[in-house]
């Protein structure tokens, strides 16, 4: 399937984020998309990553898996 993400690169960027993002998901080089500061944009292994931050119940949540070219 032509633009698909295999499950190696996903699985690896669901451990990366993890352990990147969740002690602090405004740092670690992301940035705020559309003027939202509580949606982010990351480069996690291989990918971009779009998630959106819920301060209340510590959640990060993956919008968008993106692989690079």
């Amino acid at each position: 399937m032509p633009g698909a993400v295999s499950a190696g690169p996903v699985r690896f960027c669901r451990f990366a984020l993890a352990g990147l993002v969740y002690a602090d998901p405004y740092g670690h080089g992301s940035t705020s998309v559309g003027g939202d500061r509580d949606r982010r944009e990351a480069t996690v292994g291989h990918a971009i990553v779009r998630y959106i931050v819920s301060n209340s119940i510590l959640t990060v949540t993956v919008v968008r898996l993106i692989p690079e070219p």
